[in-house]
């Protein structure tokens, strides 16, 4: 359920701010670790990171800005 804590988030700990766009990233405060679909996992201590959505990125799972529309 969305409202129960997980059971790897320490008591007391902060939440994380996710930020959701239409047609971008998905903004996440960090510092945080994702776990990619082969098992491996990635870093970053940045305040905040933008994770791609649209795979487009040569940096995935980072965001590049790759999904905006070249003129």
């Amino acid at each position: 359920m969305p409202n129960e804590p997980s059971e790897t988030t320490p008591p007391g700990a902060p939440a994380r701010r996710v930020t959701m766009q239409r047609q971008g990233p998905i903004l996440v405060d960090g510092p945080v670790e994702v776990e990619l679909e082969d098992g491996t996992t990635v870093s970053s201590d940045r305040f905040r990171v933008a994770l791609c959505t649209c795979r487009r990125s040569r940096r995935y799972p980072w965001c590049d800005t790759s999904h905006r529309k070249r003129v």
